[in-house]
């Protein structure tokens, strides 16, 4: 697929509202433009023309009319025209969709263990609103997610405000690349919420259930894993990270203590059998320190992150006329998240260095699969999703496996595990990083529009190193001023730009 198709169809699937019960899906005989448009949005662009395989003109012609977009209908015909021959060569699936199909062999499996225990994909919902009682979590199960991180549960009154989200967004667009919050924890009763995950388990054996429990002194930590191991849970998550809890002593005032961290993690340990996840906050500038205390203390595995404590200003933000520092999650945490990841898989405590490794579930801006595959790669061998859900609901779980199992079919990989951590080698220090080179950028005049955006990000925020010309509206390198930092690459909204090969720069 060429780069402008690409970014054409990424466009225009940024602009649905990915309706319930899509009326373009509904108006059109012989195929789902909706589920199409839904995976090219969740990254299997390359897949998404088989749902559109045996749509007639007059079909998608439909479907077009049957847009109910606010603004202008989404052009679904000229998606569909868009879309590479490849991606229509595989079988319909099914337009309900919880299958996922593949365009050549059978799919790959992707199961894989966490702490021994075996989960069908690594896929989980993360300890939060989405996954508060028995009922949603039921209808994510059987939407095809493995497992669940259960709403952390306490032994206090939780008396949430409201409103409590907020939502940082392109002016005109209505998903968000940011999401802050101000929610804690469970408001069921204790006895309830132990009740409602002995439930899931019993109902739904082979998923993966695990309890997230978070006390303020040694004996309630003990009580409540004693109760998340008697109503027969797999695992217990201790949440030692939220950043809005309103008592002290509790959420990432614990996470930022080490102590703390290891004293508790020891506590609950001591007291059950199963495998213990200390849940790591972000707020901390050596996110190692208490990992590292947590492996002295015996746990398992280290869950990481959790929401990162920021301020939103507008209207939105206010509860009561009032605003609060609370968590920034969405997929403009996730570089962030991946580096805590980074530092945990690169630390011989936790890496295995010394003898025990310390399994990662990595949670922080998950969309995609593509976002998972990230995680993976540094390490971890599940991931948890929460925001993404909240914007566009367990749906997701179909894109997250077909995607995965692409991916991996593509690359000949049988087994998930195989890819987990295979990127760490390539990660150095600054120290060592190459700085004898260059690599120029490279114009490509095909796809080069004219629109002079390089030129402006050169000259004003890189090293003047492009030329226009305004006659024939063409940029051109001063190759003595380029220090190949390639800003005019990113900023190229036709992929216009590329790279050169890579010289010394005594020759260059």
């Amino acid at each position: 697929m060429n780069q402008n198709r690409q970014i054409h169809l990424q466009e225009e699937a940024a602009r649905c509202l990915f309706c319930l019960d899509a009326p373009c899906s509904k108006a059109c005989k012989k195929g789902d433009p909706a589920r199409a448009i839904r995976a090219i949005r969740f990254g299997n662009e390359e897949l998404a023309g088989r749902w559109l395989a045996e749509c007639t003109d007059q079909d998608l012609e439909a479907a077009e009319n049957a847009c109910i977009h606010y603004d202008l209908p989404i052009r679904i015909r000229q998606m569909a025209k868009a879309l590479s021959p490849a991606s229509k060569e595989a079988q319909v699936c099914a337009t309900n969709g919880a299958a996922p199909c593949t365009t050549k062999e059978a799919s790959p499996s992707l199961a894989i263990d966490f702490c021994g225990i075996h989960c069908e994909n690594p896929f989980f919902l993360a300890s939060s609103a989405v996954c508060t009682n028995y009922e949603m979590v039921a209808r994510a199960f059987e939407a095809g997610w493995a497992g669940v991180f259960y709403k952390t549960i306490c032994l206090q009154e939780i008396r949430e405000v409201s409103p409590r989200f907020d939502a940082v967004q392109q002016e005109g667009q209505s998903d968000f690349y940011a999401f802050r919050n101000m929610e804690q924890l469970s408001e069921n009763p204790t006895e309830m919420d132990f009740d409602i995950l002995r439930r899931l388990k019993h109902d739904y054996p082979t998923k993966v259930v695990i309890a997230s429990i978070m006390g303020q002194t040694e004996e309630q930590w003990i009580e409540l894993a004693k109760m998340a191991e008697e109503a027969g849970v797999d695992a217990i998550e201790l949440n030692f990270s939220c950043p809005q809890m309103r008592l002290a002593g509790m959420g990432s005032d614990v996470g930022q203590n080490p102590e703390l961290v290891m004293f508790y993690t020891a506590y609950v340990k001591r007291s059950v059998s199963l495998p213990v996840i200390p849940k790591m906050t972000p707020n901390i500038a050596q996110i190692n320190q208490p990992a590292s205390a947590a492996y002295f203390a015996n746990a398992d595995a280290i869950s990481a992150i959790n929401t990162i404590k920021s301020v939103t200003m507008g209207d939105r933000a206010r509860v009561s006329g009032h605003k609060t520092i609370s968590g920034l999650s969405g997929r403009a945490v996730r570089p962030i998240a991946l580096r805590h990841i980074l530092e945990m898989a690169q630390s011989p405590m936790l890496s295995g260095a010394l003898g025990k490794t310390l399994e990662l579930s990595g949670i922080g801006g998950i969309e995609t699969w593509r976002d998972a595959l990230e995680f993976l790669q540094l390490g971890c061998r599940n991931v948890q999703v929460c925001t993404a859900v909240m914007q566009y609901g367990y749906r997701i779980i179909d894109d997250l496996i077909l995607g995965m199992q692409h991916y991996l079919a593509e690359r000949g990989i049988a087994n998930l595990s195989d890819i987990v951590g295979e990127e760490l080698p390539n990660f150095v220090t600054p120290t060592d990083l190459d700085r004898e080179t260059i690599v120029f950028p490279k114009i490509d005049r095909e796809k080069c529009m004219g629109c002079g955006r390089c030129y402006v990000s050169c000259m004003d925020g890189g090293h003047q190193a492009i030329r226009f010309d305004a006659d024939t509206r063409q940029p051109h390198l001063v190759g003595a001023k380029c220090v190949g930092c390639h800003l005019c690459r990113l900023v190229c909204p036709t992929g216009a730009i590329g790279t050169s090969k890579r010289v010394s720069k005594t020759r260059a």
